[in-house]
């Protein structure tokens, strides 16, 4: 049993340059100036959410990718488990938050799974997720939506293996 867990650390530990990747795209700043996107812990919790959700939703495509897609999401968990303590979050509230984190994460899934559909309403499922329901001015909304939608295509296009090697497209 410890050799299993401690191989799953070590695969985790593989994925942690594509963790890294999706991290540093969502904290470009022009998600933030042109975007409008809240540069607070939420702001960057949800651009990092969006970012990790498309990586997900991408990975979904092709079934060899679904442990390493597990595995990203553990990275989630610890990255966000790692700044929760760090803010000074006690150890019985935690986990309760993380809870909620990996809730909010499924939903985005979801809402950006269905918005980035042919008939679906992405700046829609922006608005709800990415600003909390407050729409930003429409030019601030169209930069992040067809960034977000370029990023998606872009992810379609790049091989698994260069995205499990934590390669993002531009």
């Amino acid at each position: 049993m410890l050799s299993r867990l401690l191989g799953r650390t070590e695969d985790r530990a593989a994925l942690a340059p594509l963790y890294a990747a999706v991290v540093a795209r969502a904290r470009q700043p022009h998600w933030y100036l042109e975007g409008a996107v809240a540069d607070s812990l939420d702001g960057r919790f949800d651009m990092v959410a969006a970012i990790l959700a498309l990586t997900l939703i991408r990975m979904e495509r092709e079934p060899e990718a679904i442990p390493a897609s597990s595995l990203l999401t553990e990275a989630f968990v610890d990255d966000m488990d790692g700044q929760l303590r760090e803010i000074g979050i006690g150890d019985i509230i935690v986990g309760k938050k993380i809870g909620n984190m990996m809730g909010v994460l499924g939903g985005r899934l979801g809402a950006y799974r269905a918005g980035l559909r042919g008939d679906g309403d992405f700046a829609a499922a922006l608005v709800r997720n990415l600003y909390r329901g407050a729409a930003p001015a429409p030019a601030a909304l169209a930069h992040v939506e067809q960034r977000l939608r370029a990023f998606d295509a872009a992810l379609a296009q790049t091989p698994l293996k260069s995205l499990l090697d934590g390669d993002l497209p531009a």
